[in-house]
């Protein structure tokens, strides 16, 4: 899947998106299995959305604007998919709403439509290792 840079985003193009990253998480998981460090999970994730040609971006810094002035701070995004899905990956055995924050968050300054987070450390991705996020940009979006 790959995105055309004319592509218009919509939620249906999001949606096929979005199936695709939790197919993907779940191969990881089948594969590498649970309790391995997420700078592991995070290479193997890398690995296998090169496998299915989607284009992202890797732990790049996101820029904080405050009243026209860009801030030092170190936020990094673990993946950024065709310019519109972030995507926070995770292995601990608590779930802390940090984490959700911490999405929207991204989300909201990379101006995202939809940010998924992935927990590997469970045993069955698609039923608890995974939640998907939507925000207003994604509400307003056409649906095809």
């Amino acid at each position: 899947m790959r995105m055309l840079s004319n592509q218009k985003i919509t939620k249906k193009y999001l949606d096929d998106l979005t199936y695709e990253v939790i197919g993907a998480a779940i191969e990881v998981h089948k594969i590498m299995g649970r309790g391995l460090l997420e700078s592991l999970y995070h290479q193997c994730m890398t690995e296998e959305l090169i496998h299915r040609k989607i284009n992202f971006h890797t732990e790049f810094k996101i820029p904080v604007n405050y009243k026209g002035k860009e801030l030092n701070a170190d936020f990094r995004c673990d993946l950024f998919l065709e310019n519109c899905l972030v995507v926070e990956l995770k292995a601990t055995n608590d779930h802390h709403p940090v984490f959700e924050a911490q999405l929207l968050t991204y989300m909201n300054l990379l101006k995202a439509p939809k940010g998924i987070l992935i927990n590997f450390n469970c045993d069955n991705i698609f039923a608890e290792g995974q939640k998907t996020f939507v925000n207003d940009i994604f509400k307003k979006l056409p649906l095809l």
